[in-house]
């Protein structure tokens, strides 16, 4: 037991002293092991775990789906996605800032990174609001909070390393993530209207014009199109999220192509940026299970289960320790690292509790996702802050009534399972 708290305490200073997350795992993985079992046994853990998780053929879905949000991105698809929204709801008050919300659902659906999708936001959307009078507060508010929803819709990345850490089926994972995602948008419109008819924040934007939104949707129809196709492609089990990775890369490289919309220069920089992410994720899982055969070895998942049996403790009750658990960890950490930390004990415990593994998926993303908007962190709202120049403490000031919505939703989804797990029922198998 000293061993182990003496591991816990190295893990903690490595965080301290900022080491990524991934290598600060694997060293104290490693570390754990070797004494657990002497050197020699652990490097030849330590060489079949890295090779087995890294080799994964699930996997393959993670540089697959990055590559199609930076080609899409290079692209100029997304610029165009905001600029649609907006011509067909900017006319109403706080219309702008819904239109925002609804160009980052698009976005969500094709990019899969909220850091991504908030710094597009940021760059296209923040611009207009403000040329259209809206406040610095409520226009960084709702770029920060829109950036969010891709953690949960579908393809995010989140929620495919929870599947490859969980072995959870991340297909079923996709499409449970369509209703929360588009519960938590129609959230984030009620909060912006709220706002817009009890303040004077979100002012009206210009006329609506029939002739001008239809020619600004042109260039979006293909990117539903393609995001039907790859969601589609999984719900009715016609391809697997690797197939439907590949399928929607190739129909991102056909779009941008056909737009005349990508030059050479832009390929060779999105292949380049995809590679760095999926580096990154795949260190960042293959050291998340080296720490977590140490903590096999050790027996303390067992031990917690044994506890767990044994208390007096409500399923609900651990459900809730849980929850804010992750709650206090997004205040300090990104969604990543409090998936490869988490996970190893959280998810066994959620099972022995009999959790749909889904449905507790859905769950832990949303909540990881409330943790991208919650201080002194507060990832997205330093992404949109960068962007904007619009003061940290006048962001979070913003954020605050969509982070009630925020934790309303979550509590949704807490209380009625069905919302998340309607649609996977009628996956086809």
């Amino acid at each position: 037991m000293l061993t182990f708290i003496a591991i816990l305490f190295l893990l903690a200073v490595l965080m301290a002293f900022r080491v990524p997350i991934a290598f600060a795992m694997g060293i104290t993985g490693a570390l754990g092991l070797a004494a657990q079992l002497g050197w020699k046994p652990a490097l030849a853990v330590l060489e079949r775990t890295f090779f087995d998780t890294s080799s994964s053929f699930i996997l393959v879905a993670i540089p697959l789906f990055i590559l199609m949000a930076e080609l899409l991105t290079a692209g100029d698809v997304t610029r165009r996605a905001i600029t649609a929204c907006q011509s067909w709801i900017g006319h109403v008050k706080g219309g702008l800032a819904i239109a925002t919300v609804a160009a980052s659902v698009l976005l969500a659906a094709l990019v899969g990174s909220s850091t991504a999708s908030t710094a597009a936001m940021a760059s296209s959307a923040f611009p207009e609001m403000r040329r259209h009078k809206y406040s610095d507060r409520l226009a960084a508010a709702v770029v920060s909070v829109g950036g969010t929803l891709a953690v949960v819709v579908p393809p995010s990345i989140v929620l495919v390393v929870y599947g490859v850490l969980t072995e959870t089926s991340i297909g079923k994972l996709f499409i449970a993530g369509i209703i929360p995602g588009l519960l938590t948008a129609a959230g984030l419109a009620v909060v912006i209207k709220i706002i817009a008819h009890t303040t004077d924040q979100a002012p009206k934007g210009e006329p609506f014009v029939l002739t001008k939104a239809v020619k600004d949707s042109r260039h979006v129809i293909p990117m539903v199109l393609l995001i039907l196709l790859v969601i589609g492609a999984i719900y009715g089990g016609v391809a697997s999220p690797s197939e439907a990775a590949a399928l929607g890369v190739m129909g991102a490289l056909i779009i941008v192509l056909f737009q005349r919309t990508l030059n050479f220069v832009q390929f060779n920089r999105s292949i380049s940026g995809a590679i760095r992410a999926t580096v990154m994720i795949v260190t960042i899982v293959a050291c998340s299970a080296i720490f977590s055969n140490y903590l096999a070895f050790t027996r303390i998942t067992h031990r917690l289960l044994e506890f767990i049996a044994t208390t007096d403790m409500s399923r609900e009750t651990i459900m809730a320790i849980i929850i804010l658990s992750l709650l206090v960890m997004g205040m300090f950490m990104d969604q990543l690292a409090i998936l490869s930390l988490a996970m190893p004990l959280a998810f066994p415990t959620a099972m022995a509790l009999d959790y749909n593994p889904v449905w507790f998926g859905i769950v832990v993303t949303k909540t990881v996702e409330i943790g991208l908007l919650t201080p002194p962190l507060g990832l997205n709202a330093y992404v949109a802050a960068a962007q904007t120049k619009v003061p940290l403490r006048t962001i979070f000031r913003g954020i605050l009534p969509f982070l009630a919505m925020e934790i309303l939703v979550l509590l949704l989804l807490l209380s009625l399972p069905e919302i998340t797990l309607f649609l996977p029922e009628f996956m086809a198998r």
